[in-house]
């Protein structure tokens, strides 16, 4: 076949997966299962315009395109979201697919009169969740958001979990001696070594990508496909968890403030789609439908065994200390939808010619789609008939660039406002940004708010904020601050009087007293509110801990809030245009400023 074919060809396949996923779309269908079916229908087993029969390549292609897939899921969600339910998201990844993989495995043995090596196996094979099915359904639920961050931490850490049960049931068919602790233990090292290696190409990626001024934009994402690369080339490497190393490199990238944000999702959103494309249609092309077709009525009872049973079973005992109503168990349970990945990891034991493999391939590609037409397409009306589902999406946006101006030192962030924030009802003077960042927009629907300190915020507000990048490092807790509070002002403590601490001083402002636009105390006291930020130089109007207000810059001055507004007074006569300025906005702050 010519270059020029095989292109032609690969394009119409994705353009072809795209027309599926429309169709998926309007027939409410998982779309995954018509990806496949375009690779069944042009497979040698019906039309025959494709003959594909490479199942190790098809394993390459399974584990490349399993890994981006992993690692924009951690990118989307990022560490900040996974991390309060991290406990029950490690729990279901671990033991809901142990105990998913067990009763699988002897419901298997028993259907297919298999041996209970092989058995255990074919139950492995199918115990794993799918995490591109997941996050494509979680895209376009309204599930509340604590269920919703704790499948996507089990999509993103059981994919490792189902890969080492898979080679470790292989061993101990294959290998004479091989038993249940040199399981175990491999089990434990591959998890570690993925662990270890996921964290610390993280973290170093993070400090790079934030620390280099790249040419262009373009290049970040280039920087953040070879984070991926790394994280699982190097775990695999040494003998460890590559998937489990992928996604916590994705993580890691994804909490972090990173330049180019919006630019690097965006492009690893559409790298992720390519990978499910090219997976699931060259997945389709090894089945053949006439050999599906014998093991139809047993790879039935075996799907009704995993999404029945096994999953809602392991899901209830693995979320148990975790506080989940019966009705979020019962959820959690059903959205366990089998995808790719059963189907890739079926493909392990036909390359390392176990008997009876190429059955496996049969059973678990029957079981997978019965699975995912079952669960995928009652997932969101059964959520909501339980009273687990919310208005607001299950994945919002996060925090994101709306643009890249870095060559000016520069970014504008994007900041969608969601009705469980603190931030909702409260004024923008009250978001806490530091000196060098401004509110320069607010998107309300269709219509664009400028605003002020005043303007209150909603909940469906998008919130555009112009910052420095030597700011970025403060968004984190910022967000954190808008989401969960405290927002505002702290209460105000009574004026005390300190001995002989001056009522009323003015001074020249020396480095020795601290930062003018952050101090953390003035003349000895603590600076407990920031009311006013000066924007053409260094400088603030402070709310001190002992009652008293502060204006820092060139010339500082420190009292109560009369005193102070008639110092402001005084000095707007003999000042600068821009100090007038200043001044006059001191003094209008102070004059509004009346503490409960």
């Amino acid at each position: 076949m010519q270059d020029g074919q095989m292109i032609l060809i690969a394009s119409g396949l994705l353009a072809a997966g795209i027309l599926a996923s429309l169709v998926a779309v309007r027939v409410r269908v998982p779309s995954l299962l018509l990806f496949l079916g375009v690779g069944v229908v042009t497979g040698s087993d019906v039309l025959g315009w494709i003959d594909f029969s490479d199942y190790r390549l098809e394993r390459t292609i399974g584990i490349v395109a399993l890994s981006l897939i992993l690692f924009e899921g951690g990118l989307t969600a990022g560490w900040r979201e996974i991390r309060p339910v991290l406990a029950p998201a490690m729990s279901l990844a671990f033991f809901c697919t142990i105990i998913t993989a067990l009763i699988s495995g002897f419901a298997a043995a028993w259907l297919f009169d298999l041996s209970l090596l092989d058995g255990l196996l074919l139950g492995a094979i199918l115990s794993s969740t799918d995490g591109a099915a997941i996050f494509a359904i979680l895209r376009g639920s309204t599930l509340r958001r604590r269920l919703a961050r704790t499948l996507e931490g089990e999509s993103g850490f059981n994919d490792p979990i189902a890969v080492l049960l898979v080679l470790g049931f292989i061993h101990w068919i294959e290998k004479p001696g091989y038993g249940f602790f040199d399981m175990a233990g491999e089990l434990v090292l591959e998890l570690g070594i993925g662990l270890v290696v996921g964290v610390a190409v993280g973290w170093l990626a993070v400090r790079g990508i934030m620390r280099a001024r790249l040419a262009t934009g373009g290049l970040y994402p280039v920087a953040t496909l070879a984070t991926a690369g790394i994280a699982y080339g190097l775990a695999d490497v040494l003998h460890g968890s590559g998937f489990m190393s992928v996604y916590l490199a994705g993580l890691a990238l994804g909490g972090a403030a990173i330049p180019a944000k919006r630019t690097i999702t965006t492009f690893h959103e559409g790298l992720g789609w390519v990978a499910q494309l090219a997976m699931f249609l060259t997945l389709g092309l090894l089945v053949f439908p006439s050999e599906v077709i014998d093991v139809a009525l047993e790879g039935a009872v075996l799907a009704v065994v995993v999404v029945v049973i096994a999953r809602p079973l392991g899901a209830a005992l693995a979320t148990l200390p975790f506080g989940f109503t019966w009705a979020e168990q019962l959820v959690l349970g059903w959205a366990g939808l089998r995808g790719a990945v059963p189907v890739v990891l079926a493909t392990f034991p036909v390359i390392e010619g176990v008997e009876g493999s190429l059955e496996f391939f049969s059973i678990v590609f029957f079981a997978v789609v019965l699975s995912t037409l079952l669960q995928g397409t009652t997932f969101e009306p059964l959520a909501h008939r339980l009273g687990v589902t919310t208005n607001e999406p299950a994945v919002p946006q996060p925090l994101a660039e709306a643009g890249t101006i870095r060559r000016l030192g520069a970014e504008i962030l994007e900041y969608p406002i969601r009705e469980d924030d603190a931030i909702v009802g409260a004024r923008v003077r009250d978001l806490g940004l530091p000196r060098n960042a401004v509110v320069n927009v607010i998107v309300r629907g269709d219509e664009a708010i400028p605003p002020r300190g005043s303007t209150r915020l909603r909940a469906g507000d998008q919130v555009h904020v112009l910052l420095r990048q030597s700011e970025a490092h403060r968004v984190p807790d910022l967000v954190e601050r808008w989401r969960n509070g405290p927002i505002g002002p702290p209460p105000r403590p009574p004026r005390s009087s300190k001995g002989r601490t001056p009522v009323f001083s003015a001074w020249a402002w020396s480095e020795a007293d601290g930062d003018p636009a952050d101090p953390k105390t003035v003349r000895g006291e603590e600076v407990i509110h920031q009311l006013r930020i000066r924007r053409d130089r260094p400088g603030g109007l402070f709310v001190l801990a002992d009652g008293r207000y502060a204006i820092t810059g060139p010339i500082a001055a420190i009292g109560g809030r009369g005193v102070l507004s008639d110092w402001a007074r005084r000095r707007i006569p003999k000042a600068s245009a821009d100090e007038r300025g200043w001044l006059q906005t001191c003094i209008g702050a102070l004059a509004s400023d009346m503490p409960e």
